[in-house]
């Protein structure tokens, strides 16, 4: 019997594993109900109705400026104190109508070409949290209900039984992720037709969101990967799911804590939600608004710092190489009790 094939049918019959992926899935589905609830095409109707509301804005914006113009004036011919007014009444106006654009009242709409990268990112998100979850639980409670030394008893080569389970696991996740990726991208595109708009969508905007697709796929695969080290480094799920926890909640919040009372410049970089969005965006810019570089002309801009997909790289791969080879490390050098 083939280790692998009983691996994958293990997975696919674990409990948690089915309901976890469930529950990711049903929260997917949820923000394809909350899109097409928020949103809607924009029509002739709509910019009418856009327009009457910029209209009323600036007519309410003309009558408060003719009344404050005039408790102006009226004050200062009273001999009142008008130091909340300016020396000259006649400079209280309305902006132009021209200031308030039409755009600014239109309903929400889902533009496919602008819409669709963040779109991806949470799918990225949710499905990386169920692969970190799934992989945990996967390796986890094998070792907690002695699984694994039970496997162990008939093929004894530990680090290939670990391996094929790690194998086992990361099919799984792109029997998911791939599917899912596709039918998020046919359900938005829908969404996009019925409830927005898809133009200036070519082949090469498709080729961006193809490969955004990929790096959130890989992203999963990553997930999953340092959710099963931590479970068999601690020899149960516990220790991969309160290690996020600690991460997420503790590290996360305490570190941001004690970077901005530090003063830390790019405080951000230090972070690693900004090293996963810059995986999935491609790059971020960081920005330091306390400090100052002065161009040419005079003008003072921020100094601003850029993580690249290419940072996140390093870092994916010092996590999966340290975690996973921690793990194989301590599976080969501890006793199986």
């Amino acid at each position: 019997m083939s280790l692998f094939r009983t691996e994958l049918r293990r997975l696919a019959k674990r409990r948690f594993a089915r309901w976890t992926t469930v529950g990711g899935l049903l929260v997917l589905g949820l923000i394809v109900v909350g899109l097409l609830l928020t949103n809607e095409k924009i029509g002739p109707e709509q910019w009418a109705e856009a327009r009457r509301a910029a209209d009323q804005q600036h007519q309410e914006q003309v009558r408060w400026a003719d009344q404050e113009r005039a408790n102006c004036e009226r004050a200062k011919a009273a001999g009142e104190n008008v130091d909340d007014y300016p020396a000259d009444c006649a400079t209280i106006a309305p902006p132009e109508r021209e200031s308030y654009q039409e755009e600014w009242y239109l309903p929400s709409t889902f533009i496919f070409k602008t819409n669709v990268p963040d779109m991806l990112v949470t799918l990225a998100a949710i499905l990386g949290m169920v692969g970190y979850v799934v992989g945990a639980s996967f390796i986890g409670a094998e070792w907690n209900s002695g699984g694994m030394m039970n496997l162990l008893l008939w093929r004894p080569k530990r680090l290939t039984v670990l391996l094929t389970k790690l194998g086992a696991l990361l099919t799984g996740m792109l029997a998911l992720a791939v599917p899912a990726t596709a039918v998020w991208f046919g359900l938005l595109w829908l969404i996009a037709n019925w409830r927005g708009t898809t133009e200036g969508v070519t082949s090469g905007v498709w080729q961006s969101f193809l490969l955004t697709g990929l790096r959130g796929i890989v992203l999963v695969l990553v997930a999953a990967t340092v959710g099963f080290a931590l479970a068999s480094l601690g020899r149960h799920t516990a220790m991969a799911l309160g290690g996020a926890v600690a991460v997420m909640v503790v590290g996360q919040t305490g570190l941001t804590i004690m970077l901005e009372l530090a003063q830390v410049r790019f405080a951000d970089a230090w972070l690693w939600p900004t090293y996963l969005y810059a995986w999935m965006a491609k790059s971020t810019t960081l920005t330091d608004w306390r400090s100052c570089d002065a161009s040419y002309t005079g003008e003072c801009q921020p100094a601003t710092m850029d993580i690249t997909m290419q940072h996140s790289s390093i870092l994916f791969t010092v996590a999966v190489v340290v975690f996973l080879g921690g793990a194989l490390w301590t599976l080969r050098r501890r006793d199986i009790t």
